[in-house]
């Protein structure tokens, strides 16, 4: 007769959410020492905590050694199911405040990056009159790719996301906030960093190679329409702004982050009027089930600080 193997896991103990919970730390951070600090605790009882996990669960969650910290295929996998068993912990307790009527517990916003250089974004601002209307409310801020954001959104990671307008979903609902505009850089280094501008137009550009983002976006719409060939793949402003500065491609980054490499020299527009476009950040929540009281919240503080333009442009689908 064969034996029904028996489960390797059983009920989930509060030790148990402990350990995931400093796993979850250290992977974020990438290192035992660095969660250790994150959490205020020893290195060593961070490493104990994660070989109790390893144990408990009968898996290799990470390899420790001279080449560093990295995730073992089944950390990786282990590492996935943590944020969604935390994120719907989360989720619990954010609806049995709703219930009593109180605001508590944990707020996980995620946004696209560099946006605080934007003096038409005015996130600090709901920050602050959240902190004031909720003040026992823990804020989490993430930075996060488009499509990253969205996903954890929808899957319940955040609560709030904040990213350009590219698309709609049905899953989520959506406020305009404010404006961007995209200029298109190169370095100094590049062929064009001396030349007159004025005059090139779209297919004058086609010839030099170009950076862009590498998932939907508004930077990939823009760079689609108009042809311009992709040799250089970035995943954030930061990784274009690098390659521009490589003096190698052409990429568009918004205004008031390039500014400064403007004013230092290191890059310039190139016929601002003509290469340029302008996107729309939205705040994100998802539809179903119905977002948090302190998510609204914070979405109702968003809408306040940024009620020039969102009065005009709010949408919700």
């Amino acid at each position: 007769m064969k034996v029904k193997a028996k489960a390797v896991l059983g009920q989930l103990s509060d030790m148990d959410f402990r350990l995931l919970q400093v796993f979850k730390s250290v992977a974020d951070c990438g290192s035992m020492a660095a969660a250790g600090l994150e959490l205020n605790i020893g290195i060593s009882t961070v490493s104990r905590h994660v070989k109790d996990l390893e144990e408990r669960l009968k898996l290799t969650l990470c390899s420790r050694g001279r080449a560093g910290f990295a995730l073992t295929a089944e950390g990786e996998r282990i590492y996935q199911e943590t944020q969604r068993l935390l994120a719907s912990a989360d989720a619990f307790r954010a609806s049995i405040d709703d219930i009593h009527q109180r605001m508590g517990g944990q707020l996980h916003i995620a946004v696209f990056d560099k946006t605080a250089s934007n003096p038409a974004c005015k996130i600090s601002a709901a920050i602050a009159l959240f902190a004031e209307q909720a003040p026992d409310v823990a804020l989490n801020f993430h930075v996060a790719t488009i499509n990253r954001i969205e996903r954890g959104v929808i899957d319940g990671e955040f609560q709030v996301g904040i990213i350009p307008a590219h698309r709609s979903s049905e899953s989520l609902t959506y406020d305009t906030l404010f404006g961007e505009t995209m200029l298109l850089y190169c370095g100094e280094h590049h062929p064009l960093f001396a030349q007159e501008s004025a005059a090139l137009d779209w297919s004058g550009i086609q010839g030099f190679q170009f950076a862009g983002l590498g998932y939907h976006s508004p930077n990939m719409q823009i760079s689609q329409q108009v042809r311009l060939p992709r040799k250089a793949t970035g995943f954030d402003q930061e990784s274009i702004a690098t390659l521009i500065l490589s003096g190698k491609y052409l990429g568009f980054l918004p205004d008031h982050y390039a500014r400064g490499f403007v004013a230092d020299g290191k890059m310039r527009a190139l016929n601002p009027p003509l290469f340029r476009y302008e996107c729309d950040f939205v705040s994100i929540l998802r539809g179903s089930p119905r977002p948090s009281r302190v998510a609204l919240a914070f979405r109702q503080c968003l809408l306040a600080a940024h009620e020039e333009t969102a009065a005009a442009h709010s949408l919700s689908i």
